[in-house]
């Protein structure tokens, strides 16, 4: 297995570099689909070395780290090139690999339009690249190697959003790889603090130590750093401010991966690094994690209303990647707790949003292209969507996402908020009982206020707005394309909504491992 891990690291990258030799022909437009081919190939034949991975995994040892390789990479610095993957990051790298292939599927039909850009060979060989970055990240046990998969993902998506988004997308990617490369920076020297400190950057070394031969303070000093790093990636409140515009810039698919695996690179760092490797700093200052998710679930909420309310001239991708900010402060909640409950749910409530808002984010880019805006204002007036009538698929897998973002029971939603409240209620122990107890009642409010703003954006557009004529003019209903990139994202919703064993049951272990000096 292995070998099945590394395959599926080197398989995009080598299609990266093949999207440099001239091999697609000299014809432009025949080179465009060869390469657009290249990438739905390449993307489902890691996909399927992902379920391979899956299959063969020992799910009796979830807490194990499996498939590994471990060999000197950099003897000079003590940097290894050590893969592995566990039950904590297995899900992720299948999460990973479905969310690029549906998209290489989807760009191969909805190539995001580019000023200046020559041919979508360019376009495919960021697009690999960006998909060695996340697999990386979830899959490399090195701190230094951590960093530099942290690293490789934001050139690729900085340019995705500056070349092939719209609107104001320069001022939009300059904003993000400003927070994330700062924010980098900041974490790298939490790297190197904890590394020189314990004569190791392996992560499952540090992970076994707990914290043994590193000082409070340089725990605490370490935490600090890094998880302000990974906080801009989350993102958590108030790192959050270059999402929005990157999310209303990015072209669709740069949406979808955005949200649906970047952001749990900077959550998955903080249950992989911090918990484990830093675990006093990590309690000193889990109270403050908990306070910025909690104030992130309700502002997040807040902003969306606003947003969604009318004559606002709410952008609808702009509303989901401030639902995002709430979404993913029920990660943080249940992180900061530092119970078993509490990190179960954060990791089931990323594969969830990952799910959910990708499906989002697609139907959402569906109804930008079909009506040439997002503007809920203009959806819901008398030329707008009114979906039910107009484009019933459409209407109803917006609607489902919805009602799935909003945590309706029986659904993937549902549970990673649910545990991570009950973490809140209940936090490890050292944690202040009381102040976290608000915490999970702030948390409570947020799941009002978001179904509240989600009800809205569905009966706005899915219905029109009452005051005005109903439209009588059809617009295309849902492509076969479509069909087929959203469909698992849609089915996998309602699966791990009703099947939450099959993603808890390989967390479990894994986390109270990790909790416990894994």
């Amino acid at each position: 297995m292995n070998a099945v891990l590394i395959a599926l690291l080197v398989l995009p990258l080598l299609g990266a570099a093949l999207t440099l030799a001239p091999v697609f022909g000299p014809e432009p437009a025949a080179a465009d689909r060869r390469a657009l081919r290249l990438n739905s190939v390449l993307t489902g034949a890691v996909l399927l070395l992902a379920v391979a991975l899956a299959a063969g995994f020992d799910q009796d040892e979830p807490a194990r780290m499996q498939a590994t390789t471990d060999v000197a990479w950099i003897p000079a610095l003590d940097v290894r090139l050590h893969l592995g993957v566990d039950g904590v990051s297995l899900p992720l790298i299948v999460l990973t690999a479905l969310l690029t292939f549906l998209c290489a599927l989807y760009s191969e039909k909805r190539l995001p339009s580019g000023e200046g850009v020559p041919s979508a060979r360019s376009f495919v060989g960021l697009f690999l690249l960006l998909e060695v970055g996340m697999l990386a990240t979830f899959a490399v046990l090195d701190l230094l190697l951590f960093f530099l998969a942290f690293e490789i993902v934001l050139i690729p998506m900085y340019f995705l959003i500056a070349r092939w988004g719209s609107g104001a997308k320069a001022p939009a990617a300059n904003r993000f790889i400003l927070y994330t490369l700062l924010g980098s920076a900041v974490m790298l020297l939490g790297f190197l603090l904890v590394g020189s400190k314990a004569g190791t950057f392996d992560m499952q070394a540090l992970a076994a130590a707990h914290g043994a031969g590193l000082s409070h303070t340089t725990q605490v000093v370490a935490a600090l750093a890094i998880m302000v790093g990974l906080a801009v990636k989350a993102p958590a409140w108030p790192l959050h401010s270059w999402l929005p515009d990157a999310h209303t810039a990015a072209p669709t698919v740069g949406s979808v991966l955005l949200a649906g695996v970047l952001l749990k690179m900077g959550t998955y760092g903080l249950v992989r690094v911090l918990l484990p490797v830093v675990p006093d700093g990590t309690a000193t200052l889990a109270p403050y994690l908990g306070a910025f998710a909690a104030v992130g679930i309700v502002y997040g909420s807040l902003a969306c209303l606003a947003l969604a309310r009318p004559g606002a001239k709410g952008d609808l991708k702009r509303l989901i990647a401030y639902s995002s900010v709430g979404h993913m402060g029920f990660v943080l909640l249940g992180i900061a707790s530092l119970t078993p409950a509490g990190v179960n749910g954060a990791l089931f409530a990323n594969i969830a949003h990952g799910l959910i808002t990708g499906l989002l984010f697609f139907v959402v880019g569906a109804v930008k292209d079909r009506y040439g805006t997002a503007d809920l204002d203009t959806l819901a007036g008398a030329t707008g969507a009114a979906l039910y009538g107009r484009a019933p698929r459409i209407g109803a897998l917006l609607a489902f996402a919805a009602v799935a973002s909003l945590g309706l029971p029986g659904l993937a939603g549902f549970w990673g908020e649910l545990l991570a409240m009950f973490g809140a209620f209940d936090p490890a122990e050292g944690l202040s009982r009381p102040a976290f107890v608000t915490y999970m009642v702030l948390a409570g409010l947020g799941t009002l206020l978001t179904a509240a703003y989600l009800l809205i954006v569905v009966r706005r557009v899915c219905m029109g707005d009452p005051e005005q004529p109903a439209p009588v003019a059809q617009v295309a209903d849902l492509r076969p394309y479509e069909a087929v990139s959203w469909t698992p994202l849609a089915a996998l919703t309602l699966l791990a909504g009703l099947w939450p064993a099959l993603l808890l049951g390989l967390s479990d272990p894994a986390v109270k491992h990790l909790l416990g000096g894994g």
